[in-house]
């Protein structure tokens, strides 16, 4: 199955609606962290404003924030980020009437997507996910040479040592460009490697291990010691797992810490809003994103990734995101966000990172 990418529509602007629509209205932050009144909350989907006669396309976007017309360009910024002075869209129309157009209808659509009835339309245990694991086994594919691909991983993807086997192979062979978690995922790939537990249960028999409540605070309390993962891993002698992986092959990762956290490790992001900036600094290069395992950091970086990307050439592609959990629930939320936006996969987490780098033949 050869994978293709769905073709951007391009707005037809010479329809009259475009023609005819005014020039978005700008005002003035009146103070930093503040918008005007009125302001236009950007979506997940393209957004074109109407500038000095111009549909302006906001090349880089996320979910929640405004629109600041600067330097003849359209960025889109969050709440946190405005200045005062700075000139923000106004008005919550989206077609046209203010200057303003939500694109939501911009990739080719897979034939029978509009069906007006069918059966078993929801992401359930019941649901077969065959098909989907052929997609996106030739997404990856595709992505490893054309695209940049962000995996958020919660702390279950280091309790098996197969699946933490399968997902260092994937880092390894080029399919991960960027790794977001917290400080439990990394804790704990860090604890099997060192003393082969992640929780204090054996990563291949599940047993508990005699005290091994200590080995998850063992094991920060020596990365502490050696001042940083990297040099850990180097006197520790560790020599497998994921964050070693991620070390081993200059894949950058991000964690960010919760005030669940015990430590932390030292390149845990104890700030959030830095650990919000370094988390996008990713998302904003991002075509495909994969959540696993985690609710909380999937939907963080969920809220940050819209549904399209602008290439270095000016083409505009889909971005591809996909969650998976053994909970409906997780999988179905990211999903509400658009029809385009969020595919769930109902299954554990080692079930499918094992089935994904055997269907990718590693």
């Amino acid at each position: 199955m050869a994978f293709k990418l769905r073709a951007y529509k391009e707005p037809n602007f010479s329809l009259r609606k475009f023609s005819d629509a005014p020039d978005a209205v700008l005002r003035l932050a009146p103070k930093d962290m503040t918008a005007p009144q009125n302001f236009h909350a950007t979506s997940i989907f393209p957004e074109y404003f109407k500038i000095d006669g111009k549909w302006r396309l906001a090349e880089e976007s996320r979910m929640d924030c405004v629109a600041v017309y600067e330097e003849g360009k359209i960025h889109v910024r969050e709440f946190r980020n405005i200045k005062q002075g700075d000139r923000i869209v106004v008005g919550r129309t989206e077609e046209c009437e203010e200057g303003i157009y939500v694109h939501a209808d911009c990739f080719e659509q897979e034939e029978n997507k509009d069906t007006p009835f069918s059966f078993r339309q929801s992401r359930s245990r019941e649901t077969a996910f065959s098909y989907d694991y052929e997609q996106l086994i030739e997404l990856l594919k595709h992505e490893r040479k054309h695209g940049y691909v962000v995996w958020v991983l919660g702390p279950a993807c280091a309790f098996d040592c197969e699946a933490r086997e399968a997902f260092s192979k994937l880092v390894a062979e080029g399919y991960v460009d960027a790794l977001l978690a917290g400080n439990a995922l990394a804790t704990h790939d860090l604890e099997a490697g060192l003393l082969g537990t992640a929780l204090g249960q054996d990563i291949r028999t599940q047993r508990p291990h005699f005290n091994g409540h200590y080995n998850h605070i063992d094991t920060i309390n020596k990365v502490n010691l050696h001042g940083s993962i990297p040099a850990f891993l180097e006197k520790e002698k560790i020599k497998d797992g994921i964050i070693y992986s991620c070390v081993k092959h200059d894949v950058p990762f991000i964690l960010n810490g919760s005030l669940r956290d015990d430590g932390p490790l030292p390149e845990v992001y104890e700030h959030t809003y830095v650990g919000q900036d370094a988390v996008r600094s990713h998302i904003s290069k991002a075509t495909t994103v994969i959540g696993m395992a985690t609710v909380l950091h999937t939907i963080a970086a969920g809220n940050m990734t819209p549904n399209y990307r602008v290439m270095s050439d000016g083409t505009i592609r889909q971005i591809y995101f996909y969650t998976i959990d053994t909970s409906e629930f997780a999988v179905n939320k990211l999903a509400d966000r658009g029809s385009l936006a969020a595919k769930g996969i109902v299954t554990n987490v080692q079930d499918f990172v094992c089935n994904l780098a055997k269907g990718l033949k590693l």
